[in-house]
């Protein structure tokens, strides 16, 4: 299996290359030259298997050049019951008939970037210790990517972590999770802007191939394929919990701000699993809302990207929407051409793009619907599920929830991800409930814990001299 980038560049790569690398160099997004194709004896021989099994045989299709003894053993150290909670890692829960809640957030960061993330830090340290490398790991966070980076990434051999994070905007838990942490391979970085600034400056420094390759920048955002390829497999194991045999079909619905979560469903829809409906919810950033109903992607700048209640979707320029664009426009050179187009300089130059009438009209057929939830909407949500069903889910699942009840069809099982725990999010759920979530044993206390971070403004350049500064 061979990667190329969305934006023309063919020279062919193997999974551990791009798995280091991040961004290609020409600024696209790496995927595969094809998507594998399950068939129906195969889906039923992975109905049997655990997690891990199930996540090995799924890697195993996209990665070649890691052996498989080697693969395997990195895939059951990663799904443990010790480090998920149960053995079943992602189980299924019942709301009501037809509509269930599959549990992402049991790992140590309590949402559901643990799932992918656990598994990128085995696979750092092996590829790098295999190389006898080193590397600087770059993330942007709204809110949970950082912590589950780091935590994924704390104490690893020749790796460090250097975490850009909008300065004021997530919850105290989330800032505490990640700022608590003393590790000398730790560093956090609060912007002073949105989250999309601290994305943009990943972009930037990414961008600049010298200091790139200097300072063995690579990141850990959706934008790495190797993080998006490990959240594939959990589509697989809903889809086997909420069926009994593989002519049935299910819907997922997917609270989206950076569209890696539900990028993830459609490369598991392109491989063949029986997915009826990508339900895509967004909160009052609505971006990828508005482009699935109108066929307009417009990118809204730091003035016009709300803070809300649901903060890790609280992003105007969602990075990996441009592998679904290239998968849209066909996945192959005229697409890589009319993609670099749409997201260099339409974007820079107009803010956006519409697609024309014939672009557009495929995306009927990858099973995408949208729609929105707001402040109110949310905690109605949380309330209604807690007073009804007894459960308790965080805002960012509520607004998966909310968007679900939408779009369910008669007869079609709809799972709703969960995103996060409620602890991550209390204020709001206290002011739905009139109850405090309960935290971990392990968490009591996180958010009075000593802080280490450092305070900058929008600046690559500045970023640029602080990861000099500590490159040692």
């Amino acid at each position: 299996m061979k990667y190329v980038s969305t934006r023309g560049d063919t020279t062919p790569r193997g999974f551990s290359d791009i798995l280091l690398e991040g961004l290609a160099p020409d600024g696209g997004l790496y995927l595969p030259t094809h998507y594998p194709k399950v068939d129906a004896a195969t889906l039923q021989r992975w109905r049997a298997l655990s997690y891990a099994d199930l996540a090995f045989e799924i890697l195993s299709l996209y990665i070649d050049d890691i052996p498989p003894a080697d693969l395997k053993r990195l895939v059951h150290a990663t799904y443990t019951k010790q480090v998920f909670g149960t053995d079943a890692i992602v189980p299924l829960s019942k709301l009501e008939d037809g509509l269930f809640i599959e549990a992402l957030s049991n790992g140590p960061t309590l949402a559901f970037k643990d799932m992918a993330m656990q598994l990128l830090g085995h696979l750092f340290e092996y590829e790098l210790g295999r190389r006898g490398e080193q590397l600087n790991i770059l993330g942007a966070t709204s809110g949970d990517t950082g912590s589950a980076a780091e935590y994924a990434m704390r104490g690893k051999q020749g790796v460090r972590v250097f975490m850009l994070s909008p300065h004021g905007r997530m919850s105290p838990f989330q800032q505490a999770q990640m700022f608590s942490l003393q590790d000398a391979n730790i560093h956090n970085i609060a912007v002073e802007g949105v989250f999309d600034d601290c994305q943009d400056i990943v972009k930037a420094v990414s961008h600049d191939l010298d200091f790139k390759r200097r300072h063995k920048i690579g990141t850990v955002n959706s934008i790495n394929w190797a993080r998006l390829l490990a959240q594939v497999v959990y589509y697989f194991a809903g889809y086997f919990q909420a069926t009994k045999s593989n002519d049935e079909r299910v819907s997922f619905a997917v609270p989206s701000g950076n569209f890696g979560n539900i990028c993830a469903g459609h490369v598991a829809r392109m491989m063949g699993l029986p997915i009826h409906r990508l339900v895509l919810a967004t909160n009052e950033n609505d971006v990828l809302d508005e482009f699935f109903r109108t066929g307009t992607y417009r990118v809204r700048g730091s003035a016009e990207t709300h803070e809300t209640s649901s903060p890790s979707m609280d992003i105007s320029k969602a990075s990996n929407f441009e592998r679904f664009v290239f998968d849209l426009l066909g996945h192959d050179p005229n697409a890589a051409a009319r993609t670099a187009e749409l997201f260099g300089p339409k974007i820079a130059k107009e803010g956006g793009f519409t697609l024309a009438r014939e672009e557009f009209a495929p995306a009927a057929g990858f099973g995408f619907v949208s729609g929105k939830s707001t402040h109110a909407d949310r905690l109605a949500t949380i309330r209604d599920t807690f007073q009804r069903f007894g459960t308790l889910i965080d805002t960012h699942t509520a607004d998966g929830l909310k968007v679900a009840r939408e779009h369910r069809d008669a007869g079609v099982p709809m799972i709703v991800l969960e995103t996060a725990l409620p602890a991550k999010f209390a204020a709001t759920i206290r002011e739905a409930t009139g109850r405090d979530p309960a935290p971990p044993a392990a968490l009591v206390g996180i958010e009075k814990l000593p802080k280490r971070f450092t305070v900058m403004p929008v600046d690559a350049a500045a970023v640029k001299r602080y990861i000099e500064t500590h490159d040692r």
